[in-house]
């Protein structure tokens, strides 16, 4: 879980500090913002390609190994001269980063028993709740103080704590069936797999339309600073540990579509909210704490259905649904910042919205259970 942190907060560590980085390297928030969007598409590539090339490794080694990588590369990027020099720093951190999340949800699988997948993936997944919750509004807080340089640093240290921890308590030993060509083919066969990886893209590319600029939309909605940004993130992010943790208590119980249903909904609700009451802060916030409540629980929910799906091809269908989850980063970030550099502040929540609606449309529609 905490390695799940490390990597949530490199991800999304341009998101909390957009502004800073812009101001420091002598580039437009857009730009900015493509670390964010290049990233997503290294992540995209680097997720199934490394899944695969990596499948007979032991995961101590390689979860390890990987967490290695991001703390080094975020040290690395607080000593960057420039945009270019960050950018290719990040895009090789990230590249190896990309092995961090699908291999920890097979790590698990290999730990329990296979009726405590589900609450127990879900417990994994909260480091990117946190990530959220802790990790983007400490960046924002370290930014706004030591400048974005010192928000760098601070992910670096923790990456180096997570590190030696992980080292220390995961057991070795523990290998994954190995990927190969055929598992991919069985993968591109199964109907209900392709339409869980798309239901999962579209989720993630509407929120990121928004979440990618959640400061400076915020600052150009209603005048927040960086305080009020800092406390969106954490209401965004702590009532997204929140939902986690009631996903993972009831999904064995519920069922996995259930849930998954229940917590995208909630997650629409939000982004609607946010829409709507453009403008106003405390309102936005409020439909932000919605919102919140249904992102990473939504995330965990597609990732138990994937497992349960095909158990066989678990290693291959979770590596894939990380892959098509930085998709949809890079297509919402790219879109959300297009709609930013027009000046269409508003629009960027109508876009989040409609898309989150077709996302929501799949799961009731595309992917329900017989038995439910």
């Amino acid at each position: 879980m905490l390695g799940n942190f490390v990597t949530g907060t490199s991800v999304l560590a341009p998101a909390g500090m957009l502004p800073d980085l812009a101001a420091g390297l002598g580039v437009t928030i857009r730009d900015a913002g493509l670390l964010i969007t290049f990233g997503a598409i290294v992540l995209c590539i680097g997720s199934p390609l490394t899944a695969w090339l990596t499948s007979r490794i032991d995961r101590r080694l390689l979860l390890t190994g990987t967490l290695a990588v991001l703390a080094l590369g975020n040290l690395a990027s607080a000593l960057a001269p420039n945009y270019a020099v960050l950018l290719v720093v990040r895009l090789a951190m990230l590249a190896v980063g990309a092995l961090y999340t699908p291999q920890a949800a097979g790590a698990v699988a290999l730990i329990v028993p296979p009726e405590s997948r589900g609450g127990t993936m879900a417990y994994v997944f909260l480091g990117w709740s946190l990530a959220v919750a802790l990790g983007v509004p400490l960046v924002t807080f370290a930014a706004d103080h030591a400048g974005w340089r010192g928000a760098y640093l601070t992910v670096g240290g923790i990456g180096l704590i997570s590190f030696i921890l992980l080292w220390l308590r995961l057991p070795g030993g523990l290998t994954a069936a190995p990927v190969s060509l055929r598992t991919w083919a069985a993968v591109g066969r199964s109907r209900r797999i392709l339409t869980l990886l798309g239901v999962s893209s579209l989720q993630t590319s509407g929120q990121f339309v928004v979440f990618t600029f959640f400061g400076p939309l915020l600052t150009g909605l209603t005048g927040a600073g960086p305080r009020e940004i800092a406390l969106v993130f954490a209401i965004y992010g702590v009532c997204g540990f929140v939902g986690n943790i009631i996903a993972s208590r009831i999904v064995d119980g519920w069922g996995a579509y259930r849930t998954s249903a229940l917590f995208t909904s909630l997650m629409l609700a939000g982004v609607a909210g946010w829409t709507f009451a453009a403008g106003h802060f405390a309102v936005m916030a409020a439909a932000v704490a919605v919102w919140g409540l249904g992102f990473a629980a939504s995330n965990s929910m597609q990732q138990v259905r994937l497992v349960t799906a095909d158990p066989m091809l678990a290693g291959a269908t979770v590596s894939l649904n990380t892959s098509v989850l930085y998709v949809g980063q890079a297509i919402g970030s790219a879109v959300g910042g297009a709609l930013f550099a027009a000046g269409l502040l508003r629009v960027n929540g109508y876009v989040s919205t409609a898309v989150l609606a077709l996302a929501l449309c799949m799961v009731v529609v595309a992917t329900r259970d017989r038995s439910a």
